[in-house]
């Protein structure tokens, strides 16, 4: 079975990163794919600094361990200042070509104000540096305080069209990639 893990980069407790994660997740879970997500509001990661002993946090190795096992990846961010969250950056760096490299991955941003690619661009280079396989389908979710209902799910039937075929994308290029 194809296993796809999503990592939000958000840490704010009701977080629309975290709604469109789940909402992705759910996606590709209908597609039958296995799907894990790493809430990391939830784990203790410190911040990266360019070595490899983190023994003293063992979600370090948890994070590692659960990207090596998995096929593919969702990534999920809020936009600050113009580029992905500092939380999302930190996890990925806590990693590297051992845990990154070959993963077909999709990218999703959410933001305040109008949709663009900047978080997008950004998370794009960092996972082609790590030889990953970013899909060409990607998500930017504007002005999210009015794209979600009460229930988490998303308003505007076009972007939710294009939550379906970002999944459907992920779980096929997942599959095709990995000879699943």
């Amino acid at each position: 079975m194809t296993k796809i893990v999503g990592i939000g980069g958000s840490l704010r407790t009701a977080s629309y990163s975290m709604m469109a994660l789940e909402l992705a997740a759910e996606r590709v879970q209908a597609l039958g794919a296995d799907i894990q997500i790493l809430d990391l509001r939830t784990m203790q990661l410190p911040f990266c600094d360019g070595g490899k002993d983190y023994s003293e946090f063992p979600d370090v190795h948890v994070l590692q361990e659960v990207v090596t096992a998995a096929d593919g990846l969702i990534l999920a961010t809020p936009e600050y200042h113009g580029s992905v969250s500092g939380v999302i950056k930190n996890a990925l760096d806590l990693m590297g070509f051992t845990e990154l490299s070959g993963k077909v991955t999709g990218l999703i941003s959410v933001l305040g104000g109008q949709p663009n690619s900047n978080a997008l661009n950004e998370m794009r280079l960092i996972m082609r540096w790590v030889h990953a396989w970013v899909i060409p389908e990607q998500l930017a979710i504007g002005q999210a305080w009015r794209a979600f209902d009460e229930d988490g799910k998303l308003m505007d039937e076009k972007l939710a069209e294009r939550l379906d075929s970002f999944a459907q994308s992920l779980v096929t290029n997942t599959q095709k990639l990995s000879q699943k």
